[in-house]
């Protein structure tokens, strides 16, 4: 069983060009084609968090969000979404709370699909160094306190400078980095800021950054995906 997963940290969909476009957003998202999508700054920050992608127009895409909104105009937790294509059953959905000065979160799916259960973790983390291993530990301790262990997947825009060292080194052991390129920024990208990981359970197909002339202007970060196969 072969699913696509994709990270995209939409810019609150204002593109490079400094307006602000969710159809050229969802136009990305369907190049991208994946099965389960992690989206950060997808809501505004102030007042009542509204989503800068209109509930209505998810409707005519393959995907509907993870309900994990603590607010009725909102798609997500602190700017997290997760879509997931319409025939994935989506069994459990929480925003997981992480510690931080400002505001910051995670959102966690747990899914079925062909009698298999997964999960799905999609996370926007902090520029401090400090904080961002604090806010991986908090969520390695949410999947822990789960009921069900199973195969994870955590993606998101991590904030990650280097390659192997600082929070990554949190995932040292079990869990496996994919070598996905830089995503940041769009135009010239030159660092590799958002991630895909993932648990034992899981083989890579394919991995890598999206690139297209439209994803080069939507948003300040290229989306990245990964093809991951289960194991038997």
């Amino acid at each position: 069983m072969r699913i696509t997963f994709a990270s995209y940290n939409i810019h609150k969909g204002v593109g490079v060009d400094g307006r602000r476009d969710a159809d050229r957003i969802v136009t990305v998202l369907r190049e991208i084609d994946a099965d389960v999508i992690a989206l950060q700054e997808c809501d505004y920050r102030f007042g009542e968090r509204e989503s800068v992608l209109p509930k209505a127009m998810l409707d005519d895409t393959p995907w509907r969000a993870a309900p994990v909104a603590k607010r009725p105009r909102s798609l997500g937790w602190h700017g997290n979404a997760l879509l997931v294509r319409r025939d994935i059953e989506i069994a459990d959905a929480q925003p997981v709370d992480l510690p931080t000065l400002e505001p910051r979160g995670a959102v966690r799916a747990d899914l079925m699909i062909e009698g298999r259960h997964l999960r799905v973790l999609g996370t926007h983390l902090d520029l401090s160094g400090l904080r961002r291993r604090d806010q991986i530990r908090a969520i390695l301790r949410h999947c822990d306190s789960c009921k069900a262990d199973c195969p994870t997947v955590m993606m998101g825009d991590f904030n990650q400078w280097g390659r192997a060292n600082g929070v990554l080194r949190e995932f040292a052991g079990s869990w496996s980095t994919l070598a996905l390129g830089n995503s940041f920024p769009s135009r010239r990208p030159i660092a590799p800021l958002d991630r895909i990981v993932h648990s034992p359970g899981w083989t890579c197909r394919e991995a890598g950054v999206h690139h297209s002339a439209l994803a080069a202007v939507a948003s300040d970060h290229l989306p990245v995906r990964a093809t991951l196969e289960l194991d038997a």
